[in-house]
């Protein structure tokens, strides 16, 4: 299906991340203040009584970050069906992991990754979505 010179879409990169949030303040809240991530547009969608808001890591647009009425529940641990998680490449997982415990996130011990030798750790949103820091 390829020629052998990439995607056969041509995809350049991965353009945004969409997560349907619970609470969509609290979520907005952990992602700008213990992910670091800065909201870059905002808009109140009336007609679906929804929120979007857009929120960039490092100056990239990265989250789409929605509101629904009544979102239904969906199974979301990392070997549940489907996406299984979000990764962030950091330099430091130790000094992650600490961070994340010192703001009172879930978070589950450090691990090695067995295949590549390198330092991970899961951790979860507060609707539980597990996110994984992964020392690059």
């Amino acid at each position: 299906m390829s020629d052998g010179n990439g995607s056969p879409l041509a995809l350049k990169r991965v353009h945004h991340i969409a997560i349907i949030a619970s609470d969509y303040e609290r979520s907005k809240q952990f992602y700008r203040e213990v992910l670091g991530c800065e909201l870059i547009t905002e808009v109140y969608r009336a007609e679906r009584d929804s929120w979007m808001g857009d929120l960039a890591l490092n100056g990239e647009y990265l989250i789409e970050l929605f509101s629904f009425p009544t979102p239904p529940a969906r199974p979301s641990g990392p070997e549940a069906l489907g996406l299984r998680h979000l990764a962030f490449a950091v330099d430091d997982v130790e000094a992650g992991h600490a961070r994340l415990v010192e703001l009172g996130v879930r978070v589950e011990d450090v691990r090695v990754d067995p295949h590549t030798g390198r330092k991970m750790l899961f951790f979860f949103d507060p609707d539980d979505l597990p996110l994984e820091l992964y020392e690059a």
